[in-house]
């Protein structure tokens, strides 16, 4: 400030001061030096506070009385760019469904900056990579937060929408603005079965009522839409349906049997499990399961032979004395229901009264002789043979032979008993074969004599139908076979002249003569007619 008074000395020297009036903040912000008259500033300025200041100047002599002059001063203040913007969030929603369309509003937020003018101007976007975008209200600086795209949340279930708001200054200022967004499930996953179908083996003589395996789905959803219940498909009302003797916990899969399964009757079987969440609507998957019973060694081998009338495993062979080394002197077969190693069968002998005389294979069960008979070998043998399985704990049965020792006219006296029964057997069934052959010929021979009775009944009638002529006078008669196409003709009559001639194309093959026998007689059957003038 600068004052000027034309008086001299004392009286022209001016002092400068405030006016009293004035707000307390403008003496805090500026400060007047009273001699120069210079004003400085003490405080901050803030354009954003008060961008115009008014000040009343006081220049007052020091004369007496002192005479004053005022003067108001006015200062703008020029705006900086010191502010950055601000983001006011006025709507959100926490918790957005993965169903939502493309579209939905979750937010609603404003932008501001306290600066004017360039300073002021906002730019906002969305800085991180989501399925989210910002769109500009029809009001300036008024956004939407808007999904932009379909959502899943079995992919993300949670996100972080990173808001940008940058002014237009020098330099620029940003703010930044951080949204988390949950994603709310929706039941659009149904159970999975990781395997389809699934294998299991089962060892028989599983014990009943108790778990034999289990099946398991997941699902990618949570809470109730994740909940799984387990169902076994149940085909029809049907008695021997195996699926009835199978429960399955709805819970947690196990599924357990309420019989003991028996590998020799029943090998495998399959039936379907559905697993079902508990969303609304609920969704399901069904999963095949192949169930494979395993063997055990719970068979004991069974004789076949040799057996006696009782049932026992018993029997008698009679061999003669003068057999040689290695002849057979029987067979013990025996069989297991059991497979594999549990139905391998070896054979031992137990039990034997001379073991320098039979031997015994222990694959097939060939009882053979090891030596030939001696005089003082006994008359009687007993083996006892033990059929064993090969089993982890093998089970086993026996069988005894007797083995008699005969003389060779016994044995084949024996032997011939057995071969008549076989021969009046084979003579009994010779004796049907021979009645049914003799049957069959008989037939066949009257079917023969009835087909030549008949081929003769119609030859005589042909004939006679030409014979019974009231002009024949006793000529011999003579007849002419031929063929006119597929067809075969046979003409009777008198015998005829060389020149007489035969016209296949006449009515009923009939004969026609020369025309020197013009006055002669013609029938058009085929029979001639002698002629009256010769």
């Amino acid at each position: 400030m600068n004052a000027t008074d034309p008086d001299e000395g004392i009286n022209s020297e001016i002092e400068y001061s405030l006016g009293k009036t004035l707000k307390k903040k403008v003496y805090d912000i500026f400060d007047l030096d009273k001699l120069t008259g210079e004003i400085r500033i003490k405080g901050i300025v803030d354009y954003e506070e008060n961008d115009v200041y008014k000040l009343d100047v006081e220049a007052s002599d020091k004369g007496t009385p002192p005479l004053a002059g005022e003067c108001r001063v006015v200062i703008k203040i020029i705006d900086v760019n010191d502010n950055p913007p601000e983001i006011e969030v006025t709507s959100l929603s926490n918790k957005v469904s993965e169903d939502s369309k493309p579209g939905t509003v979750i937010s609603l937020l404003s932008v501001i900056d306290k600066d004017s003018g360039v300073n002021g101007k906002i730019i906002s976007s969305i800085t991180s990579d989501v399925p989210f975008e910002l769109k500009p209200s029809y009001k300036e600086n008024i956004y939407s937060v808007v999904t932009k795209g379909f959502l899943d949340r079995e992919e993300v279930s949670h996100y972080e929408i990173t808001i940008k708001a940058t002014d237009c200054g020098e330099p620029p200022l940003s703010t930044f603005k951080t949204l988390n967004i949950q994603i709310s499930d929706v039941n659009d996953n149904s159970p999975h079965f990781e395997q389809n179908p699934l294998q299991f083996y089962l060892t028989e003589n599983n014990v009943a009522g108790a778990s034999i395996f289990s099946v398991s789905a997941t699902d990618k959803d949570v809470n109730d839409n994740a909940a799984i219940s387990y169902h076994i498909v149940r085909e029809g009302n049907q008695r021997n349906d195996v699926t009835s003797f199978l429960n399955v916990n709805s819970d947690n899969g196990q599924i357990s049997a309420l019989k003991s399964f028996d590998f020799e009757t029943l090998k495998t079987f399959h039936f379907q499990v559905v697993a079902t969440d508990s969303g609304t609507p609920s969704l399901s998957n069904n999963v095949t399961v192949n169930v494979f019973i395993l063997d055990q060694n719970d068979n004991a081998p069974v004789i076949l032979y040799p057996v006696s009338s009782n049932g026992s495993a018993e029997g008698v062979e009679e061999i003669p004395r003068n057999v040689n080394a290695g002849h057979l002197v029987t067979k013990v077969r025996a069989y297991d229901a059991d497979i594999g190693y549990n139905g391998w069968l070896l054979f031992s002998l137990q039990e034997v009264t001379d073991h320098s005389l039979f031997g015994l294979d222990r694959y097939t069960g060939q009882i053979r002789t090891l030596r030939s008979f001696t005089e003082t070998d006994e008359a009687e043998h007993k083996l006892v043979i033990l059929v064993k399985d090969n089993g982890n704990v093998s089970l086993s049965a026996t069988a005894t032979v007797i083995v008699k020792v005969v003389e060779p006219k016994e044995a084949f006296a024996a032997s011939d008993v057995k071969s008549s029964t076989k021969v009046d057997e084979e003579d009994n069934v010779t004796f049907y074969l021979m009645i049914t052959l003799g049957s069959v010929s008989v037939l066949f021979l009257i079917s023969i004599i009835v087909l030549i009775a008949m081929q003769c009944s119609k030859t005589t009638d042909y004939t006679s139908k030409y014979l019974q002529e009231t002009n024949y006078d006793g000529t011999l008669c003579h007849s002419i076979q031929y063929r006119s196409g597929d067809k075969r003709y046979m003409l009777v009559g008198p015998r005829m002249s060389i020149g007489s001639t035969i016209v296949p194309g006449s009515h009923a093959n009939t004969l026609v003569l020369p025309d020197r026998r013009r006055g002669s007689g013609e029938r058009k059957d085929g029979t001639l007619i002698k002629p009256t003038g010769r």
